[in-house]
């Protein structure tokens, strides 16, 4: 007795409609792997310079108590500066010999004493955000936005009581921003609201 076999040539493989269903949920899940690295990477910047401003406003505050003289965050177009308040808001442009222009002559004094050294050294301290990061300033008691201008300089002022202008700070990053809200006492951020997009 013979019994007849059937032998097919088929052979275990992918059908095109498998293959496609594969790419299709490969390019969906890489097509929001590369939005998240985008939008964290705006949230990055922003954190970081939110982060970068709060320290140097506690670094304004801890320095002008500790040297009696009131201390200043400037805020230009792309540079955030730490100096003495006295200086806040004038140019900085200066002459070959270092004089600055449209001002008088600063004539250098040596300390007489260690004591008068430290308490005489002004501190400086700087920060430049991201090139296409807008920086806002929103006064006390204002709800206008103020945004930096060059040649017009936007001060937050540190006094040697420990206070500060009470001020918020918002940074936008294309559709993305953030908005800090600073407390007068202790120069922290008491309130923060950020939208990333």
């Amino acid at each position: 007795m013979t019994s007849a076999t059937k032998t097919s040539d088929t052979r275990p493989g992918f059908t095109l409609i498998e293959i496609v269903m594969v790419l299709a949920i490969a390019a969906i899940v890489s097509g929001g792997a590369i939005t998240f690295l985008i939008f964290s990477s705006d949230e990055r910047d922003l954190r970081k310079t939110s982060g970068e401003i709060e320290s140097l406003a506690r670094r304004a505050r801890t320095t002008a108590i500790l040297q009696q003289t009131p201390y200043a965050l400037e805020f230009t177009p792309g540079l955030i500066r730490l100096l003495p308040f006295a200086q806040a808001g004038q140019s900085t442009k200066h002459t070959a010999l270092g004089n600055p222009i449209g001002g008088r002559k600063v004539e250098k004094t040596t300390p007489t004493s260690p004591e008068e050294a430290h308490s005489h050294t002004p501190t400086y301290a700087s920060f430049s955000p991201s090139a296409d990061m807008a920086v806002l300033i929103r006064r006390w008691n204002s709800d206008d936005w103020q945004p930096m201008k060059d040649g017009k300089p936007q001060v937050w002022r540190f006094d040697p009581d420990g206070l500060s202008e009470p001020v918020s700070v918002r940074l936008e990053l294309g559709k993305s921003w953030t908005q800090d809200a600073y407390h007068p006492l202790n120069a922290t951020i008491s309130d923060s609201q950020f939208e990333i997009k």
